[in-house]
């Protein structure tokens, strides 16, 4: 602790009072209630700065110094229980002051209003016109744009309807469509099918017939085979001569007959 901060710190409590701006009789019972601590502060600030502990062995300036440390303590807490006490009577004159002036306040500005509508009749009116007028146009502007919703939403159901119409319409043309398509490509199907038939069919029987052509062929050239195969033979034995077993006698075939 050192003198130059204490002193700087401290203030004269009737500077304070005075600065704060209190009536007088209310300043005067606040110097009454602190000025006592003022002077014992004072007192002690000297007091504590002669008691200067630079040394273990200094026990009895240590043992002062607590005990003047214990003292100025009991005094700082009375000063905060001064504190709160003079703060509640004053919470308590703030409260009574106010529950008055309510009452008060209660009292005149019912007659103030009256007085106020009286004098201002004319304004009066003519802002209650403006009002009613001004809602005249905000009902009717909601009642519009409630009309204008209506609209916009029968167009939109409208719309909505038009084109799940023309959405049907549009599929069950594709469906027929598809239909089509497909019993076109079924019928081509069974075009295609008829034709290989019919081609395979022309097929087996160009075989069939190519086959019995060539069967006629193979027997005709067989029959020729076997007549010249006869004449041959035939020939042969025109040519070869037979010996009669009885006479012994040499004819040829020819000669036979």
């Amino acid at each position: 602790m050192q003198k130059e901060t204490i002193n700087t710190e401290r203030k004269d409590l009737v500077t304070i009072v005075k600065e704060s701006g209190l009536e007088t009789s209310k300043a005067q019972y606040i110097l009454d209630n602190f000025q006592d601590y003022f002077k014992i502060a004072a007192e002690w600030e000297t007091k504590a700065l002669a008691i200067k502990v630079e040394r273990d062995d200094q026990i009895t300036e240590m043992k002062m110094a607590g005990e003047a440390r214990k003292f100025l303590a009991k005094k700082r807490i009375e000063v905060e229980k001064a504190r709160k006490k003079l703060k509640e009577e004053s919470l308590r004159e703030s409260k009574a002051i106010d529950g008055i002036a309510n009452v008060l306040k209660a009292l005149i500005i019912p007659i103030e209003e009256y007085l106020e509508q009286q004098e201002r009749f004319v304004e009066i009116r003519e802002e209650n016109k403006r009002k009613e007028e001004l809602a005249e146009i905000e009902r009717n502007a909601i009642a519009e744009k409630a009309e204008r919703d209506k609209k916009e939403a029968e167009e939109k159901a409208r719309i909505e309807l038009e084109n799940k119409r023309l959405k049907d319409e549009a599929e069950e043309r594709d469906r027929k469509h598809a239909e089509e398509l497909k019993s076109i490509e079924i019928e081509k199907m069974i075009i295609e099918d008829m034709n290989r038939r019919e081609r395979e069919a022309a097929n087996k029987r160009a075989k069939e017939i190519e086959e019995q052509s060539r069967k006629e062929r193979e027997a005709i050239e067989e029959n020729a085979m076997e007549e010249r195969k006869e004449k041959e033979r035939l020939a042969k034995l025109l040519k070869k001569q037979i010996e009669c077993p009885f006479c012994h006698r040499k004819f040829k075939i020819s000669e036979a007959k």
